[in-house]
C-alpha cells in the first residue's frame, strides 16, 4: 500500500521534470515544460502512457495489437441511462448510456463527494479519441467495472475540448507525476477536487505483472478507507506546489527590439538544427503538423532577404515549402476527400493517426494560402482549397457553423470498427473503380497488392494494414506522364476523374464518427482562413478549374463561407447583453463560457473578415471582444492573458499557456491582434492598444529567451512589435466596384504579415461612423483623394505616420508591398521615394 502513497509525497522531486521532461506519449526529449504541451490521443498503432510508474514496479506492457481495441457492430440495447443524457458534448453523450454513473463537472458531484467522502474519479477524452472509446469498451461498458466505480467513487466525465479549464489542471498533474500525459486521462481526486493518482488509458485486466482497472480500482478503495487522512493531506501539498510552479512572476515591463529580434532568430535556429533535410519537418517521428513553425519560417524569409542575406532567406523558405510539399504529398492529406489527418506516425507523412480536427486544418490552409502569396506556387494554393473545400462539403452546419472533428475509427466491411478503415484502400477496389485509368492511378498513388505501409518500420509495425493502401503520391505529374506518355494536363485531368470517383465509392462505406460540437475559437481559425482565401485566390491565373477534392470554387464562395461562420457564431453564442461567449454549440448553447483562446481566435478572424469586406460591423465587434479579453483573462500582475477567467472556483489552478501547438497560446494570437488594432484606430485608444501588446509580448520574456521555438506564433507578433508601426493599406473606394475589388486583390496577394488593410468606403454611412470616431485622419485624407465625382478607387501604403503617393494600379500596388517595410526588424531601414507628407496621426 505504501506504493500508492508515494504517488501523492509532495512534488518537489518533479521540479525538474516540469524544465525538462519526455513529450507525452514520446521518447524524443522535449524542449518546453510538460504542463504547457498539448499532450495527444494516441493512433492505435501507438503505445499509450500507463499511469502505474507512481504505483508499480514491473514489467513494461508489450504494445497491443489492433485487434485489442477493435468493436464489433453489434445492435446494443440501452440497459442504462445517465446524467449525461442532458448534456451538449458529443463525447458526454457518447457515455450516456454506461452502466458507469457518471456526474458532469459541477457542483451536484462536488457536494456527494463530500458528504459521502468518497475520492472522485475523474475521465478527461474527447469524442474522436481512439483511445477514449478502447477504455470505454474495456472497462466504462463492463457491469463489474461500473460496479465498483459507483460503490467507491464519485465518477465525473470532462470533454477536454468543452472544458480545457478542467482538462489544463489536472493534465499539469499527470505530467509531473508521471513525465507524459495524453487522453484519456484518468485522475483520482479528494473530495475538495485535488489530485492524488493521475494516468491515462488502463488496461481492463491484471496482465504481465501489472494489475488492471478494476484492481487498481479495489487498491485505491482499500487505501482511502485507511489512509485518507495522510492522502488529503498530502494531495493538498502537492496541489499547491503546481499552484506556485505555475504562478507568473512580475516580469519585464516592455520587451525591446533587440531582444524581440533575437528571439525570432532563435527559434528559426532551433528549427533548423532539427530540420529533416530529406522528408522535411523537423523532429523524428511522429510528425506533427506544426503551422506556427512555417509561419516564423516564411516571416524569416522575408527578413533575411530584407537584410540581404540570400542564403539565409533561401534556407528559411526551402525548409518551410519544402515540408509543405512533403505534408501535402503524404498520406497524412487527405488524397481523395482533402483536409488533413491529426499527425503521421511515421517520417514520410504517410501513414497518420486518422482522425481530423479542425484545429488543424484552417491553420494549415492559411500557412499554404501564405506560401502561395509569396512563391506564386500554384500547388500551395491547390492544397488550401483542397483543405477549405473540405471543411465545406463535410464539416459545415446547415447555418454556417464549422464542426469539430471526424473520428479515426469506422466500421470496415466486416462490421468491426478499425481506425483508417474508411481511408484505406485494396488494388482490387481501386482497380474494379478505375476501370482502364486504375493502372496510372496506382503508380501514381503507390499503391500495392500486398498494401503500402512499408516505407517505414513504425508505419504498421503490427502488420494489420496487409493489403490496405494509404494513397500518397509517389511521383510528380510529370513523371507520371512520362511514362504514360501523355501531356501533364492529361494526366491532372485523369487523376482528378478517379479521385471523385473513389470518393463516391467511399461515400457509401460507414463514415467515421462526426463531433458536430461548433467551437467558437476553431470557428475564429475557419473564418479568417476562409477569408483571407477569397482575396488571395484571386491571384490563380487562371483560375484554379475542378480537380477533385478541389471543387474549382470561386473565392467569392470562401468570403460566403467566413461570413455565414462568424454570423454562426454572433448568432447561436454571443451575448450581446453580457458581453460573453460561449464556448461551443452543438444542439444548443453549452452551458460553459468561452475561453481566452475562443475571444484571441475569433477576433483574428473577424480582423482579417473586416478587411476584405470593408464592413465596420465586424470591427465594432473585434473591439467588444478585446475589451472583454482584457476584463476577463488579462493579469494585471505579470501581463499576459490567463486561459480562464477565474471565477470558477471548482479551477483549482489559473494556468497561462506559454507554448503554442497545434492551437497556439491565446497571447500568442492576442498580441498580433493588439498590434493590428493600433494600426486600425488612431490616437491615445490605438496606442492603448499598441502598449497592451507589448505588454503581451513582455509577459513571455523568460519564456522566449530560454526556449524559443516553444512559441513560433509569438515571435510573429514580435515581428509586428518590432516594425513599431505596421504599414496600413487604405483602400477608397465602393466595395462592388471592379476598380476597388482589383486593389482589395492586389493588397491581399502580397505576403505582407506586416499589412493591415483598411477599406474604406466613402458613400457608406457605417463605414464614415466609424471611422470619425476611431481613425478621423484616415477618413480625412480619403475624403480628400476621391472628393471629386467619378474619381477612382485608390490606395495609400502608410507606415510611420507617413503615406506613399497613393496609386490607381493594382500592379503599382503589388510592388509596393513587395518592397520591405521601414525599419525592418533585423534589416537595414530602406530609402523611401516619393513619401508624402499625409499624417495619419
Amino acid at each position: 500500500m505504501q506504493n500508492v502513497l508515494r504517488s501523492v509525497r509532495p512534488l518537489s522531486r518533479f521540479r525538474l521534470q516540469l524544465r525538462a521532461a519526455v513529450r507525452p506519449h514520446q521518447h524524443q526529449p522535449l524542449l518546453v515544460k510538460p504542463y504547457f504541451v498539448r499532450p495527444r490521443c494516441q493512433s492505435s498503432r501507438s503505445v499509450p502512457q500507463v499511469g502505474y510508474s507512481a504505483l508499480f514496479s514491473s514489467l513494461q506492457r508489450p504494445i497491443p495489437s489492433r485487434d485489442s481495441s477493435i468493436v464489433r457492430a453489434e445492435s446494443l440495447q440501452h440497459m442504462h441511462t445517465n446524467r449525461l443524457a442532458s448534456e451538449e458534448s458529443p463525447y458526454l453523450l457518447q457515455h450516456q448510456h454506461n452502466p458507469v454513473d457518471w456526474y458532469p463537472w459541477g457542483i451536484e458531484a462536488f457536494e456527494k463527494a463530500v458528504a459521502e467522502d468518497k475520492p472522485i474519479f475523474l475521465s478527461v477524452g474527447y469524442s474522436t479519441c481512439h483511445w477514449c472509446h478502447v477504455m470505454e469498451r474495456e472497462s466504462f461498458e463492463d457491469d463489474g467495472t461500473a460496479e465498483l466505480l459507483n460503490r467507491g467513487f464519485v465518477s465525473i466525465k470532462v470533454d477536454r475540448e468543452e472544458r480545457p479549464d478542467v482538462d489544463k489542471v489536472y493534465m499539469t498533474y499527470v505530467q509531473a507525476t508521471q513525465g507524459g500525459g495524453g487522453w484519456p486521462m484518468s485522475c483520482f481526486l479528494t473530495p475538495d477536487l485535488k489530485p492524488f493518482l493521475g494516468g491515462t488509458y488502463f488496461p481492463p485486466q491484471d496482465a504481465y505483472g501489472r494489475p488492471g482497472f478494476k484492481t487498481l480500482l479495489r487498491r485505491i478503495m482499500d487505501i482511502w478507507h485507511k489512509k485518507k487522512d495522510d492522502i488529503k493531506l498530502q494531495s493538498s501539498d502537492s496541489m499547491q506546489q503546481l499552484i506556485d510552479m505555475s504562478t507568473s512572476q512580475a516580469g519585464q515591463e516592455d520587451l525591446s527590439d533587440g531582444q524581440a529580434i533575437i528571439a525570432m532568430d532563435s527559434c528559426a535556429q532551433m528549427m533548423a538544427s532539427r530540420y529533416d533535410e530529406r522528408l522535411g519537418g523537423f523532429g523524428s517521428a511522429p510528425k506533427f503538423p506544426r503551422p506556427a513553425e512555417m509561419n516564423l519560417l516564411l516571416v524569416q524569409h522575408l527578413r533575411a532577404k530584407a537584410a540581404g542575406s540570400k542564403m539565409e532567406a533561401g534556407k528559411a523558405l526551402a525548409m518551410a515549402t519544402y515540408t509543405l510539399q512533403q505534408m501535402a504529398q503524404g498520406g497524412m492529406y487527405d488524397q481523395i476527400g482533402g483536409g488533413f489527418h491529426r499527425y503521421s506516425v511515421d517520417d514520410f507523412w504517410h501513414i497518420p493517426h486518422f482522425e481530423k480536427m479542425l484545429y488543424d486544418n484552417p491553420q494549415l490552409a492559411s500557412t499554404y494560402l501564405d506560401a502561395f502569396a509569396l512563391t506564386g506556387d500554384r500547388q500551395h494554393a491547390e492544397v488550401a482549397r483542397g483543405v477549405l473545400d473540405y471543411l465545406m462539403r463535410d464539416m459545415t452546419h446547415p447555418q454556417g457553423g464549422i464542426f469539430s472533428a471526424e473520428d479515426a475509427d469506422s466500421l470496415d466491411k466486416a462490421g468491426t470498427k478499425k481506425e483508417g478503415a474508411f481511408y484505406l484502400w485494396t488494388e482490387e477496389e481501386v482497380k474494379e473503380v478505375l476501370g482502364q485509368h486504375a493502372l496510372m492511378f496506382i503508380a501514381h498513388y503507390h499503391i500495392k497488392p500486398q498494401g503500402n505501409a512499408d516505407l517505414s518500420p513504425r508505419s504498421d509495425p503490427h502488420h494489420e494494414f496487409r493489403g490496405l493502401n494509404c494513397l500518397r503520391q509517389a511521383q510528380t505529374l510529370q513523371e507520371t506522364a512520362g511514362r504514360a506518355g501523355v501531356s501533364e494536363e492529361e494526366v491532372r485531368q485523369t487523376l482528378a476523374m478517379c479521385r471523385k470517383k473513389l470518393h463516391e465509392r467511399r461515400g457509401k462505406r460507414p463514415r467515421p464518427h462526426l463531433d458536430d460540437k461548433v467551437v467558437v475559437g476553431w470557428n475564429g481559425m475557419a473564418i479568417q482562413a476562409f477569408a483571407a482565401a477569397s482575396v488571395i485566390l484571386q491571384q490563380e491565373d487562371p483560375p484554379q478549374a475542378p480537380a477533385f477534392p478541389v471543387e474549382g470554387h470561386p473565392p467569392s464562395q470562401y468570403l460566403q463561407a467566413a461570413i455565414k461562420a462568424a454570423e454562426f457564431v454572433q448568432h447561436h453564442l454571443w451575448d450581446e447583453s453580457t458581453r460573453r461567449l460561449r464556448r461551443s454549440f452543438c444542439r444548443n448553447p453549452s452551458a460553459v463560457q468561452g475561453f481566452a483562446d475562443d475571444y484571441s481566435y475569433l477576433i483574428s478572424g473577424l480582423l482579417q473578415l473586416y478587411s476584405v469586406t470593408g464592413d465596420t460591423r465586424w470591427l465594432h465587434w473585434c473591439q467588444t471582444l478585446q475589451a472583454t479579453l482584457d476584463e476577463l483573462f488579462w493579469d494585471d500582475a505579470a501581463g499576459g492573458y490567463f486561459s480562464a477567467a477565474g471565477d470558477d472556483p471548482s479551477i483549482l489552478m489559473r494556468a497561462k499557456e506559454d507554448y503554442d501547438g497545434a492551437e497556439p497560446a491565446a497571447s500568442s494570437i492576442a498580441a498580433s491582434n493588439l498590434f493590428k488594432l493600433a494600426a486600425l484606430i488612431s490616437g491615445d485608444a490605438g496606442q492603448k492598444y499598441r502598449e497592451k501588446g507589448q505588454k503581451t509580448a513582455a509577459a513571455f520574456a523568460e519564456r522566449l529567451q530560454e526556449m524559443a521555438l516553444a512559441m513560433p506564433q509569438m515571435c510573429c507578433s514580435l515581428y509586428l512589435q518590432a516594425l513599431h508601426h505596421p504599414r496600413q493599406v487604405i483602400i477608397a473606394g465602393a466595395p462592388e466596384a471592379a476598380e476597388t475589388q482589383a486593389l482589395m486583390a492586389a493588397a491581399h496577394g502580397v505576403f505582407a504579415p506586416d499589412r493591415v488593410v483598411l477599406p474604406i468606403d466613402p458613400s457608406n454611412e457605417a463605414s464614415r461612423v466609424w471611422f470619425q470616431q476611431f481613425n478621423p485622419e484616415a477618413l480625412a485624407m480619403i475624403e480628400g483623394a476621391t472628393k471629386e465625382a467619378g474619381a477612382p478607387a485608390r490606395a495609400f501604403v502608410c507606415q510611420n505616420f507617413t503615406c506613399r503617393a497613393p496609386t490607381s494600379d493594382p500592379a503599382a500596388l503589388r510592388r509596393l508591398l513587395q518592397e520591405p517595410p521601414a525599419a525592418v526588424a533585423g534589416a537595414r531601414k530602406p530609402a523611401f521615394t516619393e513619401v508624402s507628407s499625409i499624417n495619419l496621426i
